[in-house]
């Protein structure tokens, strides 16, 4: 029984390693046109070359559940196609069996996705993104097309690129208003360094326009240094840049307990942690999908249309992923729930099919 373990694990995981194989090389492929689209006399070919290889791991840790869902259908797909699954149903072997067998590889999968999207693609992703932001940015101080938007306590800020690690920002620009939303006054600063004071700190800006707005009259002023205490640390700032869905499962809490604590709306957040956190169990439910499909309709298809088979799948559970998450946003219903149910769905119709193997 364990040789036949062995080789029901060898053939799923050489298939999920080819189907990997493919689907890296074509995000590969349409990154590097989308970024060269991007280049100009600042951001060069080679800076876009660059970005595309520091932002693969993401794009693969993105894909591993599809990686997992073609790789478990077409392996198994093979073994159907020889007919091996038919003797080994003959000899005794329970469906159950076969199905564990199949999930041994996806769980080594999973252990390689939690390593890679927790301790690789997050700061990978992080560095190529400011990077990018610094290069686009030439010799302008700030560019409204790059950067961010934040609201922290009484002041709205744009930070156009924050270098890797967070402590050095370039293209600040700060707008604070009074509790009646009146602007009370705007600053912009070049650059701007975190200064380290024990377990807190503080922002030293340079090279600072400021307008102060009185009731009858504007004030400019300029500063060569200007200090701003604010509760802004660079482990926050360094994720800042970086899409929800790119962050690490514990930075994206950090920052949406940071959100919630400044009374903003930080459910964007907290969908981006729970799908991040739940990846495993996608990835499972996908897997299990697949190999109902292998013992059922697809036992003796061709390879062809076990690959259209898995497309679709990835498709539609892709889609229902994307209609749920904006609708828990939008409606205020738990993130939880919105991440949790295109996984039931797939994992009840996969279970109910295998159920019906004899």
């Amino acid at each position: 029984m364990n040789t036949l373990d062995r080789h029901i694990r060898s053939t799923v995981m050489w298939s999920m390693l080819v189907v990997m194989a493919i689907i890296v090389s074509l995000d590969l492929i349409f990154s590097l046109l989308d970024q060269f689209a991007d280049t100009d006399a600042d951001y060069t070919a080679l800076d876009a070359l660059s970005f595309v290889l520091m932002t693969t791991p993401t794009s693969l840790y993105e894909l591993l559940p599809y990686v997992a869902l073609g790789g478990a259908m077409i392996g198994l797909g093979m073994l159907a196609s020889q007919n091996e699954v038919v003797v080994m149903q003959a000899a005794g072997v329970r469906v159950s069996r076969i199905v564990l067998a199949v999930l041994k590889p996806v769980l080594m999968l999973m252990l390689f996705g939690l390593m890679l999207g927790e301790y690789v693609s997050p700061p990978l992703q992080q560095l190529a993104q400011s990077n990018k932001a610094i290069q686009q940015s030439g010799s302008a101080s700030v560019a409204a097309e790059q950067g961010n938007w934040q609201r922290i306590g009484n002041e709205f800020i744009h930070i156009n690129a924050i270098a890797p690690g967070g402590t050095q920002l370039f293209g600040l620009t700060r707008y604070r208003i009074d509790q009646q939303r009146r602007l009370l006054s705007t600053s912009f600063a070049e650059s701007a360094r975190y200064v380290a004071q024990g377990e807190s700190g503080f922002w030293r800006l340079r090279s600072v326009r400021e307008s102060v707005f009185d009731e009858d009259r504007v004030r400019s002023r300029d500063y060569l240094e200007q200090d701003w205490q604010v509760e802004l640390s660079p482990q926050l700032l360094s994720v800042l840049l970086v899409d929800p869905d790119e962050q690490s499962v514990t930075g994206l809490y950090r920052f949406a307990s940071f959100f919630a604590a400044e009374g903003l709306d930080s459910g964007r957040y907290y969908l981006a942690f729970w799908k991040k956190l739940l990846q495993p169990l996608s990835t499972i439910a996908l897997v299990i999908l697949a190999i109902s499909f292998v013992f059922g309709p697809l036992r003796e298809a061709t390879m062809g249309a076990r690959v259209f088979i898995a497309i679709a799948i990835g498709l539609a559970f892709t889609i229902l992923q994307r209609l749920m998450e904006p609708a828990s946003l939008l409606w205020g219903f738990n993130p939880l729930l919105a991440v949790l149910t295109p996984i039931f769905l797939c994992a009840l119709i996969g279970l109910l099919l295998i159920r019906r193997v004899r």
